[in-house]
């Protein structure tokens, strides 16, 4: 039988620990006590130590016990640690900081050409964008636990390596080797998009909670996060949650994959544009979606007939998804959600005359409020759940 060292013993405690003090904060150290099973005078000594490490303080507060001296309240420390989420995206990179309650503490939002900047040049903007949040006065003092990169892509989560971004036309691009040598030892996690979108809707998002949750990517790519039981459908190879590429009209546009009629080729925001700005000759992402929304609210046919075509394709994808997962919800993110006003009634009757259950399987189909950052914000939550699950060390 293998040996459990006092060590491994004494990380899992801490963990047990800090846990419960996140779920039951203020609380005392009897409280924990109760509530993990351990001994006062290890629980004491565990609080100590996360006390020392700047994850747990005392609030000043006592319990009002009957019996005995009060107890010392507890909670944890906001003041002392941080973790990083950043997005690259075909136009921008989006960063976003938390401390240990996940609470916002710097969110930058930069247009970036990600595709014609490449791999490399991508890298070394995360790097920068890095120093910058790191030397901004809402982390001052702090120490950074872990960073995450969010890619609209196929990722091999355990290597970092992004190994298909057909929007960003990258293959095989060693992500997190290139992210980690800019950094001290801190951890970073590379991860698709819509995974890391997926975990900020479960825990912030105006669907937060539902265990079985969708969110979509609106994106020039369409790209799905799939939550079942609260945890991430990824699949025998990590590849889960492709949507964008179901091939859902043989004849349809071409897609970035170089397949015919894919969900994104219909109804991603690149085939949105092209069709409600048939005389637009290009530009940035985000202008070219306000000028889109200006025409919807116009009431320009073309735009709205771009709208509800794009709308009725992106119901029809919602349907597979409501037949071969039953979702609770679908959470529009990205760029469909200034659309959102045009594209759900549409979508919304696609997924209901689509699916083979009884009224899309009660599947709610909702646009996001969590903004551009949602992906950014998520993997900076992972990485702070990441820390609490031994998945990442303490700091110490």
């Amino acid at each position: 039988m293998e040996r459990v060292s006092f060590q491994t013993v004494r990380e899992t405690n801490l963990r047990s620990v800090l846990g419960t003090v996140r779920e039951l904060a203020p609380c005392s150290r009897a409280t924990v006590a109760a509530n993990t099973g351990l001994n006062k005078t290890t629980v004491s000594n565990l609080v100590t130590d996360l006390m020392e490490r700047g994850l747990v303080r005392e609030t000043g507060e006592t319990s009002q016990r009957r019996v005995g001296r009060p107890g010392v309240l507890l909670a944890l420390d906001d003041r002392s640690v941080a973790a990083v989420g950043l997005e690259v995206n075909v136009d921008y990179l989006s960063v976003v900081a938390v401390d240990l309650l996940n609470r916002e503490l710097v969110e930058r939002h930069v247009p970036l050409d990600a595709r014609a900047e490449g791999a490399e040049e991508c890298a070394r903007r995360i790097s920068e964008a890095l120093r910058e949040v790191a030397e901004d006065p809402a982390l001052r003092g702090r120490r950074l636990v872990g960073v995450s990169v969010a890619v609209p892509g196929l990722i091999d989560v355990p290597s970092g390596v992004v190994t298909r971004a057909p929007n960003l036309g990258w293959r095989d691009v060693p992500l997190g080797d290139l992210v980690r040598g800019s950094l001290d030892g801190v951890p970073v996690l590379v991860d698709n998009d819509a995974n890391l979108g997926a975990m900020a809707e479960f825990r912030f998002g105006p669907c937060a909670g539902i265990p079985d949750l969708v969110y979509l990517t609106g994106e020039v790519g369409i790209g799905a996060g799939v939550l079942t039981g609260g945890e991430l459908v990824r699949g025998s190879g990590g590849w889960a949650g492709e949507v964008g590429h179901l091939e859902l009209e043989p004849n349809g546009p071409e897609c970035s994959c170089g397949r015919r009629g894919c969900l994104e080729a219909l109804a991603g925001v690149g085939a949105i544009l092209r069709d409600a700005l048939p005389d637009s000759s290009g530009g940035d992402v985000a202008d070219l979606v306000a000028s889109t929304v200006e025409r919807a609210e116009a009431g320009d046919p073309t735009t709205l007939s771009a709208l509800e075509r794009a709308g009725e394709w992106l119901g029809r994808g919602v349907a597979v998804l409501v037949n071969v997962v039953n979702p609770g919800a679908v959470v529009l993110g990205g760029y469909f959600v200034p659309l959102a006003p045009w594209l759900l009634p549409r979508c919304r009757g696609a997924a209901l005359a689509r699916s083979f259950a009884p009224a899309a399987g009660g599947c709610r189909v909702e646009p996001s409020d969590l903004g551009m950052s949602a992906a950014a914000r998520g993997g900076a939550a992972v990485m702070i759940h990441s820390m609490e699950t031994g998945d990442l060390p303490l700091p110490r």
